[in-house]
């Protein structure tokens, strides 16, 4: 889903595409240069900008819950391959609006509320003013914690070989 914001012209006529006939010229136009015309937003901008804001804030170490994180690792060890900015984040983008879901896992010894309240307020503050759309929410679920001395890929001996 994308979201617009559209305005017509003065003498545009939206039914048929057409504008003012033949002969008669220009018309004065009374609306400012910016806001005549048309401006979507992808999902995947709202998602990407809420993943950067998210990874900023101290005391998260991933994003998403376990099978993709688990692909997410393989992905990021494939030559070329570039890690997902936007894994964990959900985003629903209306007109106007937008609310958006994150997955965190945070490190061991962090305060969980705190580290969910710096995120949504990051979030809120980068995707507004980038975008200009109003967050009405943002849910933040905590998948995982990252203990000291935890391997990001799994270590030991396999039952299957």
């Amino acid at each position: 889903m994308t979201t617009t914001q559209e305005t017509a012209p003065s003498g545009l006529d939206r039914a048929n595409g057409s504008g003012p006939g033949p002969g008669a010229g220009r018309t004065e136009v009374s609306e400012p240069a910016g806001t005549r015309g048309r401006t979507s937003i992808a999902d995947v901008v709202v998602v990407k900008i809420a993943g950067m804001a998210a990874r900023e804030i101290p005391g998260v170490h991933d994003m998403g819950g376990g099978l993709s994180r688990t692909l997410g690792a393989v992905r990021d060890r494939v030559p070329g391959g570039r890690p997902n900015v936007g894994r964990g984040i959900k985003v629903e983008v209306g007109e106007r609006q937008a609310a958006i879901d994150v997955e965190l896992v945070v490190e061991y010894g962090v305060a969980v509320p705190d580290v969910a309240r710096d995120v949504r307020e990051n979030v809120i503050s980068a995707v507004e003013r980038i975008t200009g759309l109003q967050v009405v929410e943002v849910n933040v679920a905590v998948n995982d914690v990252r203990l000291p001395g935890d391997d990001d890929v799994a270590t030991g001996d396999s039952r299957v070989a």
